[in-house]
């Protein structure tokens, strides 16, 4: 499975992609908003792992540039955060065509059912 993982956390992108790769996925790092927003428009991925809150581009910014282009759907878009996000704005979220979201610290059974699933 192609997965995209976008997050500014450099220590979490580099573990995630380890771990992802050792369960047999191709796994492509962006860790910054915009950047991944690019590859999400010129790269097919089965799965993007998107951190809501990043600076200066968050994955709310990269979800509504998406909505915006017609191509949120085509996406399976995972949230993932540690913030203090409120349920409310998830569900909206999820109702415009997010598949899910993890809470931060993320457990990897639980990761790696939100992808399969």
């Amino acid at each position: 499975m192609r997965i995209l993982l976008v997050d500014d956390n450099q220590s979490i992108t580099t573990m995630m992609s380890k771990y992802l790769t050792i369960k047999g996925h191709d796994c492509t790092v962006s860790n910054d908003g915009r950047n991944g927003l690019s590859l999400i428009e010129n790269l097919k991925f089965d799965v993007v792992l998107l951190d809501i809150a990043m600076p200066e581009f968050s994955g709310f910014d990269l979800i509504d540039a998406l909505e915006k282009k017609g191509k949120l759907k085509e996406q399976k878009i995972i949230f993932f955060t540690a913030s203090s996000v409120k349920n409310e704005q998830i569900e909206e979220y999820l109702k415009k065509g997010v598949h899910s979201c993890i809470r931060k610290p993320v457990q990897l059974e639980t990761l790696l059912k939100a992808i399969s699933g």
